[in-house]
């Protein structure tokens, strides 16, 4: 099948130039994973259409439509990001908390295309690295964390609105960083509507992109421990009727303060957080 995604009398002429020309279609990609950026999405996939014939491979092609996350559905109208001879590729210049659908192909040494890969569905969404959080007992203006808050009232997320460091008296923080009497740090969920849990509690993550959807689950909303190299998942209320989701993967755990890297879906609902497992996201066209 091929230039399914170009109109119908252009799909048609290639459909002549294939019934005439030499060659075959190159096997499609068999997987299609995604990691969640600010502003990108990094696509990975099984390099299998260039290893089963590496004489007929030419090249990858990307594509990308819009996506109803509502109705697990891809959009009908593709669009070409780009090639690449590379099982990879990351597409920039996204609009954070907009879904995107994307679907790869490979091209032979004819010009032919072969079919698509399995879609994938995945969301950009802000990020921040290295933020410091100190513990209340030692600096209670620097110990509280909100991702985001709405402060100009229109429901769309700024850079301004997010990331937020504030005190721990103030209840409007999505949690702080709590110090008990044997010296261990805690992040407390603090705001009416936020709750908070491991995102494996049996291990570290490698990296904040690791972290993956937010569970469908119920999240305390008393201390967790915070352990270096452990990834951990926010559910907030948005104040909309929709839930917000974060992820923070703590790099550091000292005496009087922390540091950490956090994410954040500014999506509505919407539980992406970062990374694709492989195979990709089963969505319907």
């Amino acid at each position: 099948m091929r230039a399914w995604w170009l109109p119908t009398l252009v799909a048609i002429a290639a459909c002549n130039d294939d019934s005439i020309g030499p060659g075959t279609p190159p096997q499609a990609p068999a997987t299609l994973s995604s990691v969640s950026l600010d502003g990108a999405i990094a696509l990975t996939w099984s390099d299998n259409s260039y290893t089963s014939d590496p004489d007929l491979f030419q090249n990858y092609r990307i594509y990308s439509t819009t996506y109803d996350l509502d109705n697990d559905r891809c959009g009908s109208s593709w669009s070409l990001e780009g090639t690449t001879v590379a099982p990879e590729f990351v597409v920039g210049a996204l609009r954070n908390g907009s879904p995107r659908c994307f679907t790869v192909t490979a091209v032979s040494v004819d010009g032919i295309e072969s079919d698509r890969s399995p879609f994938r569905a995945d969301t950009p969404r802000p990020d921040a690295r290295n933020v410091v959080l100190y513990a209340a007992q030692v600096q209670a203006s620097r110990s509280g964390f909100r991702f985001w808050d709405d402060l100009n009232g229109d429901g769309l997320a700024q850079d301004s609105e997010l990331g937020l460091v504030g005190s721990a008296n103030a209840n409007d923080m999505d949690f702080f960083v709590d110090r008990d009497i044997s010296g261990d740090l805690f992040l407390t969920p603090e705001r009416l509507g936020t709750g908070v849990e491991y995102y494996d509690e049996n291990a570290p993550v490698e990296d904040l992109t690791s972290i993956d959807f937010a569970a469908d689950q119920a999240y305390r909303t008393s201390g967790i421990l915070a352990i270096p190299g452990y990834g951990y998942v926010f559910e907030m209320d948005g104040g909309d009727g929709f839930k917000r989701y974060g992820a923070l993967r703590v790099t550091h755990v000292g005496q009087s303060f922390l540091i950490m890297d956090w994410a954040f879906q500014t999506d509505p609902g919407n539980p992406e957080l970062k990374i694709g497992r492989n195979g990709g996201t089963a969505v319907r066209r």
